[in-house]
């Protein structure tokens, strides 16, 4: 999905075009310096040293290293964009469908976990990330009501009394999504396939009723 969204937009300070050389350069240091340290012990100096660029030509892109770290998850914010426009289309076999979209979800942080483990560092430690979290959140949750809403409609979801209203069970679990793979990124509890496997089953079981 393109960084035209709104959240991409409020990334970047300047602009939000991935062929600027400047913030590349930026970019891949702060991510080569990532693989070494913590988000709290890389500094500004160094990204900008390692990038060939002054200190303040950092500010001009990004806020603050905790705001970078957003841009460095781009390819998981396109990922997951992907994933849900798969899973509101809402075509094919239920199963297959929501295993695949949380599978990608976890291949996507497999890639590069410490660029998933600064993020969450970066939440944790700026309101402003956390708000920009936040709102792409919000769009996903969105996205994955409607879904529910049309799969309701047609009479393959569950809906009836003591059923949650659509927004509120797309909420509830995209936060399940979110703690899993948190949790995978850090390496604990359950292995990476009893995640996907016991997401599957959660999703499949709120949504339609059903484990078939």
């Amino acid at each position: 999905m393109s960084e035209e969204r709104a959240w991409a937009r409020l990334v970047d300070r300047r602009s939000v075009n991935r062929g600027d050389v400047r913030r590349e350069a930026l970019l891949n240091a702060f991510d080569e310096l990532l693989r070494e340290q913590t988000l709290d012990e890389v500094n500004v100096a160094e990204i900008s040293r390692r990038a060939g660029v002054t200190r303040s030509a950092f500010y001009f892109y990004f806020e603050s290293k905790a705001v970078a770290v957003l841009a460095l998850m781009a390819a998981l914010y396109d990922d997951a964009s992907d994933a849900t426009d798969l899973l509101v289309k809402a075509e094919g076999d239920p199963r297959e469908r929501i295993r695949a979209v949380i599978t990608t979800l976890f291949d996507s942080v497999d890639r590069t976990p410490h660029t998933y483990r600064a993020l969450l560092e970066a939440r944790a430690s700026s309101p402003s990330v956390q708000d920009l979290w936040d709102a792409g959140r919000a769009e996903f949750a969105s996205m994955v009501a409607e879904m529910i809403t049309r799969e309701r409609a047609a009479g393959r979801a569950s809906d009836g009394p003591g059923v949650p209203d659509a927004a509120t069970l797309a909420a509830v679990l995209l936060d399940l999504n979110d703690h899993s793979v948190e949790r995978h990124a850090r390496g604990t509890g359950p292995g990476r396939e009893q995640h996907i496997d016991a997401l599957t089953h959660l999703w499949i079981n709120a949504v339609y009723g059903s484990t078939s």
